[in-house]
């Protein structure tokens, strides 16, 4: 594991907390879900170039260590994961539909 992201001139440690937190907290679908969620947001961190330091799947919600890079902004980051993870999770367990409401995740 690398701690810091070097560049020519500069050398940088970008650590965020980030917690994710359901629209509508199904405490029983999602703790079914939790590994696979768990994947599911380890895959997407690669395809961005993120890396994911730490990550635990609780009953409703989920915390992560993210190690991102200063060329990405935070939000945008958090925005696509958050957006992404939602879609393949609804398009992966349709059998859950009627625990989330919508598209929402």
């Amino acid at each position: 594991m690398r701690d810091w992201q070097c560049q020519a001139h500069v050398k940088h440690y970008c650590r965020y907390h980030v917690v994710f937190v359901p629209k509508y907290r199904k405490k029983a679908s999602f703790g079914a879900l939790r590994r696979e969620i768990g994947a599911i947001f380890r895959d997407l961190c690669r395809q961005k170039g993120i890396e994911l330091v730490l990550g635990y799947a609780m009953r409703d919600h989920i915390h992560m260590l993210l190690m991102i890079p200063p060329r990405l902004s935070v939000s945008n980051t958090v925005g696509f994961l958050k957006r992404k993870s939602a879609i393949q999770i609804f398009r992966k367990y349709k059998h859950v539909q009627r625990n989330f409401t919508g598209r929402h995740f």
